[in-house]
């Protein structure tokens, strides 16, 4: 039996003050996440259940935590930064690969009321440097891996006060500003006091990105807990007894709201595994742990898909109870191909940065029509709106920009220093979201795509504007302009088309070249996948690049007509 019941009747009933009661808060109650993930869960009688099951690249490399290891170790974290005078929204950085200091960190962070900014490890320095300008961040803990992207911009980061590694052993220098913290030597913190924030008291900073000026920073706060909670009970439907294993990053936004705050608010036991993809890896993670509830991205079951049914076979993987997708559209076969060969279909799941939680999904016991994000979680009101009016479309079928009524617990309150970009996200009182679909006749949402130029790949959002902005700072670039390229694993991918800047020669030498050049100043992810030289770009008569164009040459598309264009 799901935990969502009949979805029929929950949207006849609902209410978030069932999340609200079932965690025993009251409206102007203390709300902070990193007790109600640690702390009460102990309160509950679980303080000795295993929290978190930890496995990194060497498979014999395993470690295991309790409730009450994380509730004590999260507390030694929290008070390792408030003697350093870490102070309540403050804001700290995690900048580290997915080792158990992360997920834990989190809590320590949030206890003594400071904002956490996760941040994704493969990061290159400048990518790190417009997240932590634009969020004046005080500290960051990172490892000895990462610091020296950290130390090639420092001088520039007035704010950054400390930079505290957690793995160091004390046998090498300490850098500017570097301290070294071990949770392992920490002398463990039995009791902290907690500071007091309220439901509006900001909690997490998660950066996205758009088509046009830097990342945004998406505020959210601790009040969000109360949809994270109820969506990872309802749409993913844990279960007390279930072994979870989100593949996500922490550094983005479903690695923290259903790779930590979820699940441990539930007090569920989640398996961690930090290595890259392997199909192999993958199956034997899930036979060796006996995964019970497995949440990831399309790119990743489309690789699994890649590497074979057979593969499949050799592994033992009827522990899987149930299957959930995020990030990107599911295409129909990849449901259809995992019912076949795991016995279990993915249920899709969408929701954004901006939203904090799960907005639409194909809930467990519901009817599954593959390809389909399914439907609108209880107590939200959602629709399609014209995109020329913003009035709201009824017929069935027809496509429109996905909006919701701005009243859910998890939503973002602003974005950091941001507020006017932040207001332009709504009409006539609705939230857009930026995507496209249709609705049909039984209420199920149908994916179209982006309305904008943000590139989707592996799931991630990769801005136009922050790949071309870099791409200028190569000695060889004149122009540049970013788009998405269709991919068959990672449905999208990055492409830049260049124009040389005099005395320099195309080749595939520089190609390597510059895609390194971005790989170590970005990341891998904004890295592009394939460089076109060109002579000229395609533009507007006052100057503007027409992404458009070039967009429609990748996919096949009609350009239509251009004379508006040409004219803006």
């Amino acid at each position: 039996m799901s935990n969502i019941g009949s979805y029929d009747n929950r949207l006849h009933d609902f209410s978030w003050k069932i999340a609200e009661q079932e965690l025993g808060y009251r409206p102007g109650d203390t709300i902070n996440i990193g007790w109600y993930c640690s702390d009460r869960i102990c309160q509950l009688g679980k303080a000795d259940k295993i929290a978190l099951i930890w496995e990194g690249h060497d498979e014999n490399s395993t470690r295991t935590y309790s409730f009450n290891d994380i509730r004590i170790l999260s507390n030694t974290i929290g008070a390792f930064l408030r003697n350093l005078g870490i102070h309540d929204g403050d804001r700290v950085c995690l900048f580290m690969d997915k080792i158990p200091e992360l997920y834990i960190g989190l809590l320590g962070i949030l206890k003594i009321g400071a904002v956490v900014q996760p941040l994704f490890s493969a990061f290159g320095d400048e990518s790190l440097f417009i997240r932590l300008e634009n969020a004046g961040t005080k500290a960051i803990l990172t490892t000895r891996q990462h610091a020296p992207k950290i130390q090639k911009i420092l001088a520039t980061l007035p704010d950054l006060q400390y930079i505290i590694l957690v793995d160091d052993d004390g046998t090498k220098a300490l850098k500017a500003k570097e301290i070294a913290f071990s949770l392992d030597r920490a002398l463990p913190v039995e009791h902290l006091d907690v500071f007091p924030t309220k439901a509006e008291s900001p909690s997490l900073l998660h950066y996205t990105s758009g088509t046009t000026g830097q990342p945004k920073g998406v505020k959210h706060v601790h009040y969000s807990l109360i949809s994270q909670y109820l969506t990872a009970k309802w749409a993913l439907d844990l279960q007390e007894d279930d072994l979870y294993w989100c593949t996500a990053d922490p550094g983005w936004v479903t690695g923290t709201s259903y790779g930590i705050i979820g699940p441990w608010s539930l007090g569920i036991t989640q398996c961690v595994k930090d290595s890259g993809f392997s199909a192999e890896t993958w199956y034997r993670f899930i036979e060796k742990h006996k995964i019970s509830m497995w949440y990831s991205a399309p790119t990743a079951i489309r690789s699994l898909m890649k590497a074979g049914d057979n593969l499949v076979k050799r592994f033992d993987l009827s522990s899987l109870r149930h299957l959930a997708s995020v990030g990107e559209p599911l295409n129909a076969e990849a449901v259809v191909w995992s019912e076949k060969v795991i016995g279990k279909p993915f249920h899709d799941t969408y929701w954004q940065t901006e939203t904090g939680s799960i907005m639409i999904s194909n809930f467990p016991g519901m009817k599954i029509k593959p390809g389909s994000m399914g439907k609108v979680f209880p107590g939200l009101t959602a629709a399609l709106l014209d995109p020329d009016t913003f009035e709201i479309i009824t017929e069935v079928n027809k496509p429109g920009l996905i909006a919701f009524q701005f009243d859910w617990p998890a939503r973002l309150r602003t974005y950091w220093k941001n507020e006017e970009t932040f207001q332009k996200k709504f009409r006539n009182g609705w939230y857009l979201t930026g995507d496209r679909s249709t609705i049909d006749q039984d209420g199920y949402f149908w994916f179209i795509g982006r309305d904008d130029d943000v590139i989707n790949t592996v799931g991630h959002l990769v801005s136009p504007f922050e790949v071309e902005s870099a791409l200028l700072e190569h000695k060889a670039v004149a122009e540049s302009a970013v788009v998405a390229k269709p991919d068959e694993v990672n449905m999208e991918v990055v492409k830049a088309f260049i124009t040389l800047k005099p005395g320099f020669v195309a080749s595939d030498e520089l190609e390597l070249e510059i895609m390194n050049f971005i790989r170590k100043k970005l990341s891998p992810l904004a890295m592009p996948q394939e460089i076109e030289y060109v002579d000229t770009l395609p533009k507007t008569r006052s100057g503007k690049i027409m992404r458009r164009l070039l967009h429609a040459k990748e996919w096949g598309e009609d350009t239509g007509d251009l004379s508006t264009l040409e004219n803006d």
